[in-house]
This record gives C-alpha cells, structure tokens and sequence, in this order.
C-alpha cells in the first residue's frame, strides 16, 4: 500500500493533479479519509476515503493506464532552490 502525504502533489491515473489539504476520520465509522483539492479550474475540494485513495488501478477495466496506483505521488522541483536573491 502506498503511503499518503500531507502538502504533497498527486497525479490520479486519468491525468489530473491535485495536493492533498488533510486527512480526517467519519465521526462516526472511524474510517480515515483524505482531504484534497483539485490543481485545476476552480480547484475543487473532494473527500474520499484514505483506502480508496490509496488503491491500485483496475488494468483490466483501464489496461492503457501506466500508473500502478490510482493516486501517485510526484516529485515536483521547486524553481526557488536555484533563485538568487
């Protein structure tokens, strides 16, 4: 299971990108969820619960996607480390 991060870009396995804001527990059912907003449009906020966001891709209903999980992690380079003042 991949582990998810808080601040962190994601790239979902249809193409868009979205940073996880926070996680949270349903009051209720206990079950862990994640906060995360879409890094498109009008950047929509979703919730959704931690297991799903952490599931791999079903490649025999989408056997061209390349991604092993639904959500992965990006390493995304900072411009400022190399900005001089």
């Amino acid at each position: 299971m991949n582990k998810v991060l808080k601040n962190r870009v994601y790239k979902h396995f249809k193409g868009d990108y979205y940073i996880v804001l926070e996680f949270a527990k349903h009051c209720e059912e206990l079950e862990d969820y994640v906060i995360y907003q879409g890094l498109y449009e009008e950047g929509p906020i979703w919730i959704r619960p931690l297991s799903s966001f952490q599931e791999e891709v079903d490649h025999k209903k989408y056997p061209n996607v390349h991604q092993k999980y639904k959500f992965e992690l990006q390493s995304i380079e900072s411009v400022r480390k190399n900005f001089q003042k």
